[in-house]
């Protein structure tokens, strides 16, 4: 079985993001940049389902993604392709597209991608590569099983879990609880040092999307205390109705 781990790059939750001048991009000096988490579940399962000789990890990105590549790598996959671009595309469109190119060059059963980003939070990659490809695609897996061609996925929906059954080729989107991704190992971590990791120039299309502003979050405003007895109910319950609104 022939697989694809489609992996994004993005930012660690712990850095503190700065607003370029233009409000158009954010300052990459000084980011730790990681491998996003909800793919990690993706390259685990992949490792959970053939031999690591037949997973290839798949970015798209400047040149600061091999790194998140070699994350991968170092977790057991065997080849990676790394599609080379001058930055990362802020339209999701842009970027399946040119992931689909490569993929269709390939023999892949499954592709993997994780549910979301947690940089962007679009949560629209394994939909749109289907639609590109033709093939189908399931969203917000927890549970999987693979018998020659046909695919059984367990997915959340809201309030309950759904059972569906697809044929491969066929796209995966994963959520926590699928698997617990392992740690690299120091052996791990050497021999990604040594994959040699195939590039690609992307051929990116024309974008739909365009960013207009980012802004940092309004701050908070202090809290108010309005007594700490059962006098204080009737302010707390005027509060939340007429100022928080929440009542």
């Amino acid at each position: 079985m022939n697989i694809a781990v489609c992996i994004k790059q993005v930012p660690d939750t712990e850095t503190k993001v700065k607003i370029s001048d233009d409000k158009k991009s954010i300052v990459e000096n000084d980011i730790n940049f990681i491998l996003n988490p909800y793919d990690e579940f993706g390259v685990e399962e992949a490792l959970k389902l053939t031999d690591p000789e037949n997973i290839t990890i798949i970015s798209l990105g400047p040149d600061r993604v091999t790194s998140a590549i070699r994350s991968a790598l170092a977790m057991g996959a065997k080849n990676a392709i790394h599609i080379k671009t001058d930055s990362t595309p802020s339209d999701p469109s842009v970027t399946a597209e040119a992931l689909a190119s490569v993929l269709k060059e390939g023999n892949y059963d499954l592709i993997f991608t994780g549910k979301q980003a947690i940089d962007d939070d679009h949560t629209q990659m394994a939909s749109l590569l289907a639609e590109k490809m033709d093939i189908p695609a399931v969203n917000v897996v927890i549970k999987l099983a693979v018998d020659g061609g046909k695919v059984t996925a367990e997915r959340e929906i809201e309030g309950a879990h759904e059972v569906v059954e697809c044929q491969t080729p066929c796209i995966i989107s994963t959520q926590r609880g699928l698997n617990e991704p392992r740690y690299a190992s120091l052996k791990g971590i050497m021999g990604a040092k040594k994959v040699q990791i195939e590039a690609k120039d992307a051929s990116l299309v024309d974008g739909q999307l365009e960013i207009v502003e980012y802004n940092y979050p309004a701050e908070k405003s202090a809290g108010k205390i309005v007594g700490d007895s059962a006098d204080a109910v009737p302010e707390l319950v005027r509060l939340l109705n007429e100022e928080a609104k929440v009542i």
